[in-house]
């Protein structure tokens, strides 16, 4: 895989502590994954495609709805032991954040860590540059490598960073949205990074009671439903495909047998939708799967880990024991 400086629209104002790699990472064929899904016998779309511009949109409002803990009491726990967190992974490290989107949750840490270099990985260009700029100038003692690339396939433009400590932040519950075979080799990705002395920094969300789950996800001013329901929109553009929100209604709840949060989109009525020059049928009570949350216990997580060569040396929660963080590092 090649890495390429880029240059940038207006470099006068740029601060100098921020590079930006382009690993030139596939846009893959959207329309063919997004049909593959659709023709499966349980309909499915990958969480991913949630994230337009009015996708964003209403996640940011559903981080800031009462019914949605998740954010919230992660940010109150880096916030409480970002000492103790920094001491883990202890100074001038090379801080690494996949998917690392606006960055707001690093900047809970950064003072206390003064890490060595920090390196955003997101798969969208221009707003990996723009957020790594933004980010530069409010930290000009910070060197910012930001590189675009697909964190889910191969690391290998890593090699291109400074020597030191690899550390890898990993907030926002993100890996329960992988199933955990697919969330084991993750962390098998990153324990071939992190190498002998690196670490993780995880967020965690836990299992807890089904009604406080439930809850979460079907929040009373419906902005959870409007973003599930928006995937339809994109459908519709992405597809050149006909499909009515209307005949549809938003479903989430707590499979208790495989603690997982399960979002769908439940078809009203037999249907029959044109897409991509063709049909899809559905059933009266037909769902397509939209996402899935995954929810863990303290022993599970650290089980999972040890299934990829990780061991969970740290762990901290908020007092109501609703989200956890966690440092690992080799067993």
């Amino acid at each position: 895989m090649t890495i390429s400086r880029q240059g940038r629209s207006s470099p006068q104002g740029d601060p100098a502590n921020v590079h930006f790699y382009n690993a030139h990472p596939s846009a893959g064929d959207g329309r063919k994954e997004l049909l593959e899904g659709l023709l499966q016998a349980q309909k499915r779309i990958s969480p991913k495609w949630f994230y337009d511009e009015r996708g964003s949109q209403l996640f940011e409002e559903i981080t800031r709805l009462p019914e949605y803990y998740p954010t919230r009491t992660e940010v109150a726990i880096l916030e409480e032991h970002r000492d103790d967190i920094s001491a883990h992974c202890g100074t001038d490290c090379v801080l690494i954040e996949p998917g690392s989107g606006s960055c707001e949750k690093i900047r809970l840490l950064l003072e206390a860590l003064r890490p060595a270099a920090y390196v955003p990985l997101d798969i969208s260009a221009e707003f990996l540059r723009e957020t790594a700029l933004q980010l530069g100038t409010d930290y000009p003692w910070l060197p910012i490598r930001a590189i675009c690339a697909d964190f889910n396939c191969d690391w290998s433009f890593l090699k291109h960073l400074p020597p030191g400590k690899r550390v890898v932040f990993y907030p926002g519950s993100t890996i329960g949205n992988l199933t955990p075979e697919d969330a084991r080799n993750f962390l098998q990705r990153v324990r071939r990074v992190i190498g002998e002395d690196g670490g993780i920094v995880v967020g965690v969300d836990l299992h807890k009671s089904r009604e406080r789950l439930n809850s979460a996800y079907n929040d009373t001013s419906g902005v959870t439903a409007d973003f599930n329901l928006n995937l339809l929109t994109r459908l519709n553009r992405e597809l050149d495909a006909a499909f009515d929100r209307n005949n549809f209604s938003h479903c989430a709840f707590y499979n208790v047998k495989v603690q997982r949060i399960e979002m769908h989109l439940v078809s009203k009525k037999d249907q029959r939708v044109r897409c991509n020059g063709s049909y899809i049928e559905l059933s009266a009570g037909e769902t397509i799967h939209t996402e899935n949350s995954y929810k863990y216990t303290i022993e599970g997580f650290a089980a999972l880990a040890g299934l990829a060569g990780l061991a969970l040396r740290q762990s901290w929660l908020d007092p109501d024991r609703l989200f956890s963080v966690h440092y690992l590092s080799a067993a």
